[in-house]
């Protein structure tokens, strides 16, 4: 596993929360709320109850953020092709409904560090639903596209059909998150296609290091070694490459674990919050790109959160068997054990974690490292020599 402590919580979250850090940002809060989009999507039994007191207790929550790979924005408009073509993201049919990033935070009672959980997108999973065993970022596809056949036999159409297919995509993935690490879903936020091209750019770029220079002709990563500071269509493909990187998708948990840190940090101390220009920007992005789920009030969640330092927050990384499993019809995916993830989580979180079921075997050592790459994606690393002057060891793959 990968241990690194971040700021916060992930790329929306993380510029909703640093919001609240200053009494400027906490009154641009209230454009944000009223303007970004949510969705039904937060099964009864796993809602909070109302916040009557912000400055009160925090309750004990688990909050699943995930990474859409659409090709519409948060009110289910269509992304120009334009844009599609800098994001190398092919055609605004494809892709648009498989979760390429997913991510549980869990936050314990009374607030003190939090932890978020990355889930590879490959890991092969019983999808909720009956749909059976698939690789989890498919969960999605599953419930969007049953879905998206129903409404449409209905007579609904246009972006109202984009919203409620996405909905029923969301709380599908979340039921599958459910059962497989046995943690209770409160809270729901996705951000799509195009968030980390908007966001990136709205804070002024993103820092991040990388240990060797990559050229990657599917997602349009291209960046020498070391220190480089990204936004845009840079700021996208730095998080989607994963081919040819030694550990392919938890490399890319690790890019993607590394940015998010670097987000937060470049939204609180480069005056962002400080600045009408860059902040209108910052919540105008958010805006276009970030769903949530209906209940969640997000001011009294910023309010709850403003005592969390920048080390408040730690990424782990579950469990996993192998990186090559083959499947009968999803081709090769990532093995792991629902077991084994359950116990490493209740050891990770401890008795307050929430579990729905106890776990049934030992979870593994925290100094556990993943197991290594053994598909046979070719190399696309660039030869372009790591410098022997500079210490890149605190960089990514």
């Amino acid at each position: 596993m990968r241990w690194r402590p971040v700021a916060y919580t992930a790329l929306g979250l993380v510029s909703a929360l640093a919001l609240g850090a200053s009494g400027y940002g906490w009154a641009q809060l209230n454009r944000l709320t009223s303007g970004i989009a949510s969705a039904d999507v937060i099964e009864p039994g796993a809602r909070l109850p109302a916040t009557t007191d912000p400055s009160g207790p925090v309750a004990e929550q688990n909050i699943l953020l995930a990474g859409i790979d659409s090709r519409t924005d948060a009110q289910g408009n269509q992304l120009p092709q334009n844009l599609l073509d800098q994001l190398h993201a092919g055609e605004s049919g494809d892709g648009g409904d498989v979760t390429d990033t997913m991510i549980v935070v869990h936050i314990p009672a009374g607030g003190g560090s939090a932890t978020a959980i990355s889930i590879p997108r490959d890991s092969y999973v019983q999808i909720a639903g009956g749909y059976g065993k698939h690789k989890i970022n498919s969960a999605y596809s599953y419930g969007r596209g049953a879905a998206l056949n129903e409404l449409a036999g209905r007579g609904v159409a246009g972006s109202e059909l984009e919203r409620q297919a996405d909905a029923a995509g969301a709380r599908s993935a979340i039921q599958t998150v459910e059962q497989f690490t046995g943690l209770p879903i409160n809270h729901y936020a996705a951000v799509n296609l195009v968030g980390f091209y908007s966001l990136s750019l709205a804070v002024g770029g993103v820092p991040v290091c990388l240990k060797a220079g990559v050229h990657d002709s599917y997602s349009g990563a291209s960046f020498p070694a070391g220190e480089q500071t990204i936004s845009g269509a840079q700021a996208l493909a730095f998080v989607r490459q994963r081919h040819g990187l030694p550990n392919g998708d938890l490399d890319r948990i690790a890019r993607q674990q590394a940015f998010l840190s670097s987000m937060a940090k470049a939204v609180l101390d480069t005056g962002t919050l400080a600045s009408p220009a860059k902040l209108t920007a910052l919540i105008d992005a958010i805006r276009k790109s970030v769903i949530i789920d209906k209940d969640w009030d997000v001011l009294s969640f910023a309010e709850q959160m403003r005592g969390l330092s920048t080390g408040g927050l730690t990424f782990a990384t579950i469990p996993v068997q192998s990186l090559s499993l083959q499947t009968p019809s999803d081709g090769d995916a990532v093995k792991v054990d629902p077991a084994q993830v359950r116990g490493f989580i209740h050891t990770l979180l401890g008795d307050d974690a929430g579990l729905t079921s106890p776990a049934t075997t030992t979870a593994p050592s925290k100094a556990a490292h993943p197991v290594g790459q053994t598909g046979t994606a070719p190399s696309t690393q660039s030869s372009a020599p790591t410098a022997t002057n500079r210490d890149l060891s605190g960089c990514v793959d």
